[in-house]
């Protein structure tokens, strides 16, 4: 039976195993200790001390990395000393600890594109910290990195509680920032001082997701899209991807987990853009090029096992640090980058209008797609198929900034031509759902018969690593799942070493995939222990896919009809040029 250590957290009993930490001592008797730094089994480090608590007379603890058996025991008794968490001298030190932080830091949180979602603003309002403290004096001297495409370092504002160093090393397995120099000169930067976009940083923008503050933020380019609705001269289409509906409406006191694809299309039609398209109905055109690339790669000897390439911060991991797998990608290009395209191309010519006067503009849950987009390769004649990127956080900005009261809005759909989709499209927003919206179109071509069951829940879920294996007439088709860069690396690992063999496996940048991007509506590491954010983002895309009358990216009439006209057919000459791209090797540090 497991040791339990029974004690008291301010007089109430609590019971839980050996090696507990007071923290999560005292969560389980519903009383809280706040953080700052504090990441459950990713930043347990005691660095910020705003968790301090009186552990039986011993100097104030850190409760995060304390566990509850090294507490004081009576010698006659043998019981544990009692836990204070409020007394007047841990709300003092929590109190100095606030004070400290902030007379070494950039306060013009008016400005602040986190101000009143910021953990250290709600923790100085709740420990009445003003301002002006008697701590003000010198401050380290810091500089502001915008090397990114898509990530801003200010470390004027940074509260050096290492999160972002955690998320980067442990989760991502990428780790180009980190502590340097020592006392009040610490800062947190890539190694010799280098600017972001000269490390391997693949631009996923967790660090962004997990910042208490607003030391990292998204490269801000809602000015860039003000502009180009204010010019006459530009005809402006925008398309959201599927994961933004699943998250945008909690910036406006929507319940996590509703979808708002139709006060959204409103929303941006409010916004004055002259076309509101669906990147789903690029997705659906990704699973088109796609499941026919890998049928060719398996019919002809091609080479596997076959990766997607929808996301850009993978693909920026592949070509940084697993070169050796680049000839494995799929030549496709991201569901808004083929849209993109289209839009330039044969949306153009439709409507008579000079692909150089149009303005395309995604709204993604991903900072790494404002890097993608600026690649020299995602482009034709002289254009590029996406001119601007704007994060789901970027939009709800442009909605409270034009005065729109999003909640209020009524569902709208989305333009014709390039305004539909399938349910298999909306998937695309979870691990998996690339790889489940691909099966079901291969499935049908590989076989000929008609998928009855169209939900693959094998490669459903949030587990690091997903296998599955399914019989096609006699072809046996090995698939793999991963998210974050992370679990794709020891995915690689095992096919480099030869301890798995696949067909075909779908790889996304962020854990979860793009329901929890780096562009995606911030919530606190505190609130996502108790909360499922990822599953509730998820649940509302699968439910959107089950309520569509269409759930098979080959069943869809805009799709069939864009080939008939346009494509000819999938993987076709003109198919290629616009809808595939390429991939290169990249140094770890540019030199």
């Amino acid at each position: 039976m497991e040791n339990m250590i029974n004690f008291k957290i301010d007089g109430v009993p609590v019971s839980v195993p050996a090696g507990t930490t007071i923290l999560q001592a005292a969560k389980q008797a519903g009383i809280k200790i706040p953080t700052l730094c504090y990441m459950k089994d990713i930043n347990e480090i005691g660095a910020c001390r705003m968790c301090v608590v009186e552990a039986g007379g011993r100097a104030l603890q850190a409760a995060c990395v304390y566990p509850v058996d090294s507490l004081p025991r009576n010698r006659e008794t043998g019981e544990y000393a009692e836990v204070k968490t409020n007394t007047p001298a841990i709300r003092k030190a929590r109190r100095v600890n606030l004070e400290l932080l902030l007379s070494n830091h950039d306060k013009k949180c008016l400005s602040c594109v986190r101000s009143t979602n910021c953990e250290l603003q709600a923790l100085c309002r709740e420990y009445g910290v003003e301002d002006e403290n008697r701590f003000a004096g010198a401050m380290t001297e810091t500089t502001q990195d915008n090397s990114s495409l898509a990530i801003v370092r200010n470390n004027a504002k940074c509260v050096l509680c290492r999160r972002c160093v955690a998320v980067c090393e442990k989760v991502q397995h990428v780790g180009v920032i980190g502590p340097v120099a020592r006392g009040f000169k610490t800062q947190i930067l890539p190694a010799w001082n280098m600017g972001l976009a000269e490390t391997g940083c693949v631009n996923c923008g967790q660090c962004i997701a997990v910042c208490p503050t607003g030391a990292l933020t998204e490269k801000d380019d809602t000015a860039e899209v003000f502009a180009a609705l204010n010019d006459p001269k530009k005809y402006v289409v925008v398309q959201p991807a599927p994961a933004v509906r699943a998250a945008l409406g909690e910036e406006f006191g929507i319940p996590m987990g509703t979808s708002v694809t139709g006060k959204m299309a409103a929303a941006l039609r409010r916004l004055g853009f002259n076309k509101v398209f669906d990147t789903n109905f690029g997705a659906d055109l990704t699973i088109m090029e796609e499941a026919n690339e890998l049928i060719d790669r398996v019919n002809n000897k091609g080479v596997l096992p076959m990766i997607t390439s929808c996301s850009p911060g993978w693909i920026k991991f592949c070509e940084t640090y697993y070169p050796e797998f680049i000839p494995n990608l799929s030549t496709c290009k991201s569901p808004h980058q083929m849209e993109g395209a289209v839009i330039k191309s044969y949306f153009a010519e439709k409507n008579g209008i000079d692909p150089h006067d149009i303005v395309t503009v995604s709204v993604m849950p991903c900072t790494a797609k404002k890097y993608e987009c600026k690649r020299p390769e995602m482009g034709h004649d002289g254009m590029s198929d996406v001119d601007i990127v704007i994060t789901t956080r970027e939009l709800a900005r442009m909605i409270k900034l034009a005065g729109i009261n999003f909640a209020a809005l009524p569902d709208e759909d989305f333009d014709e031509m390039l305004g539909e989709s399938t349910g298999a499209a909306v998937i695309f927003g979870v691990t998996g759902g690339v790889m489940e919206a691909a099966l079901r179109t291969a499935y049908e071509a590989i076989t000929g018969d008609k998928l009855e069951k169209l939900d693959f829940v094998d490669v459903r879920g949030f587990e690091g690593v997903k296998e599955a294996c399914y019989n096609l007439k006699g072809l046996e088709v090995k698939v793999a799942v991963a998210s974050s860069t992370g679990a794709a690396s020891k995915l690689l690992d095992a096919v480099k070493s030869g301890e798995k063999s696949y067909t075909f496996i779908e790889i996304m940048g962020c854990p979860g995939g793009c329901v929890n991007g780096g562009g995606q509506p911030i919530v606190s590491p505190i609130v996502r222990e108790d909360v499922d954010v990822k599953g509730l983002r998820a649940k509302a895309l699968y439910d959107e896919d089950a309520a569509k009358p269409i759930r098979k990216s080959h069943e869809l009439p805009a799709v069939q009809k864009l080939y008939d006209e346009y494509f000819g057919k999938p993987n076709s000459h003109k198919a290629h040029e616009l809808l595939h791209t390429h991939y290169t090797e990249r140094k770890l540090y540019n030199d």
